[in-house]
């Protein structure tokens, strides 16, 4: 897979970046922009409030159920992330 990072903003926790070749993008996708913002958590720890935009190919239709997957597949990366940070916090220092 390739990605092109768009930019981050370190005042606001926030980042940006686009998968553009290979992964999930298949026949029907020129690519998917994923925007992410980390907050604090009211209990402490934080929340990341993430979106993704799919651009098209052409006239191609993706179906709910595609992006259903598409965004499953997200969250499968950010699962494995959180396990570590919470186990090593001192990973982020």
């Amino acid at each position: 897979m390739k990605h092109q990072i768009g930019g981050h903003d370190e005042n606001n926790f926030s980042y940006n970046y686009s998968l553009i070749e290979g992964g999930p993008l298949g026949d029907k996708l020129e690519k998917i922009n994923y925007d992410n913002k980390f907050e604090a958590a009211a209990g402490g720890g934080s929340i990341c409030k993430s979106s993704m935009k799919f651009y098209t190919v052409g006239g191609s239709v993706i179906t709910e159920d595609e992006i259903k997957a598409l965004i499953k597949g997200s969250e499968g990366v950010y699962k494995p992330v959180e396990a570590y940070l919470l186990a090593n916090p001192e990973a982020c220092n």
